[in-house]
C-alpha cells in the first residue's frame, strides 16, 4: 500500500463513517479496488481510531461533562443506547464478519439504508423532543437500530439518525445523540479489531502511510461531523438516499455479472 492509497481511504473513511452512507461498506469497496484485502483490514482500526478523534474534538466538553458525572441523563442515555449495540455486536460477531469478508449483501444493504434514509426524512418536521425529553427507551431504540450498523453497507449514522428522527426527537438533538453515541461504538469496534494489529498483515503498510491515512479520516472526520450537523437542521436526507441507492444499484450489478 502506497500514501496515496492510505490517503483516499482516509478521506473515505472520515467522511462515510458521520455522512448516512455506510463507511465500512466503502472501505470494503475500497479494499477491492486495490487489492488491499489483507493490509485493508489491518488498516481499518487505525482509520476508525481517526474518526474516533474526529467525533471526540467536536464534543470534548460533553465528553468531560459525562467523565464528570457518569449517571448524568446523557450518561444513563449513553449506556443505554450502547447496551443493545454491545449486545448484537458480542453475540452476532462472527456472523457479522462473515458477511464483512464475502461481501455478498454489501448491495442490498446499500438499498435498506437509502429506503430507511428516505423514509426517516419525512419524519424530521414532527420531531419536538430535544435532549433533556429523551427518554431511556428512545436510547434502547436508537442502540439496537445502531447495533444492525454493524452489517458493512448499512450506515451507522444513517440508521441512529433515523432511529432518533423515527422517536420524535428534533433534528438537532438527534444528530447530537447520534454522534456522541457514535463514540463507544467505534471505540468498541477498535477494541474488536485490535487483534488485526498483532497479525503478520501488519508489516505489509509502511507507518507513514498508516498515518497519513489516520490523519486524514480525522480531519475529514471532524469536517462531516460539522457539515452534518447543519444539514439535519436545514437540509434532507434524500439526497444520500439516492446516493447508497445507486451504489447498491451498481454493486448488485457488478455481482451478477460476476466482476465483483
Amino acid at each position: 500500500m502506497d500514501w496515496l492509497e492510505a490517503l483516499i481511504l482516509g478521506i473515505v473513511q472520515g467522511l462515510t463513517e458521520f455522512l448516512p452512507v455506510s463507511s465500512t461498506g466503502h472501505l470494503l469497496l475500497g479494499r477491492q479496488i486495490f487489492n488491499l484485502e489483507e493490509a485493508g483490514l489491518f488498516l481499518d482500526s487505525m482509520l476508525h481510531i481517526g474518526t474516533l478523534l474526529a467525533v471526540m474534538t467536536v464534543y470534548w466538553k460533553d465528553i468531560l461533562q459525562v467523565i464528570k458525572k457518569p449517571f448524568s441523563k446523557t450518561g444513563i442515555l449513553l449506556i443505554a443506547g450502547t447496551i443493545p449495540t454491545a449486545i448484537i455486536g458480542l453475540a452476532f460477531k462472527d456472523f457479522f464478519e462473515e458477511i464483512s469478508k464475502t461481501g455478498i449483501t454489501v448491495g442490498w444493504e446499500f438499498l435498506v439504508t437509502g429506503l430507511l434514509l428516505w423514509w426517516a426524512d419525512s419524519f424530521k418536521r414532527n420531531g419536538y423532543k430535544g435532549i433533556e425529553e429523551i427518554t431511556i427507551r428512545d436510547a434502547l431504540v436508537i442502540g439496537t437500530f445502531q447495533g444492525a450498523a454493524i452489517l458493512p453497507a448499512v450506515s451507522r449514522s444513517g440508521l441512529t439518525i433515523a432511529a432518533a428522527l423515527f422517536c420524535k426527537i428534533d433534528k438537532k438533538a438527534a444528530a447530537y445523540f447520534s454522534f456522541l453515541l457514535s463514540i463507544p461504538s467505534i471505540a468498541g469496534g477498535v477494541v474488536l479489531q485490535s487483534k488485526d494489529l498483532f497479525t503478520s498483515t501488519a508489516p505489509s503498510i509502511a507507518y507513514s502511510s498508516l498515518l497519513i491515512g489516520t490523519i486524514a479520516s480525522a480531519l475529514f472526520g471532524y469536517i462531516a461531523v460539522k457539515w452534518m450537523i447543519k444539514l439535519l437542521q436545514t437540509g434532507t436526507l434524500k439526497g444520500f438516499a439516492i446516493y447508497v441507492w445507486l451504489i447498491g444499484l451498481i454493486v448488485l450489478g457488478l455481482q451478477f455479472s460476476g466482476k465483483m
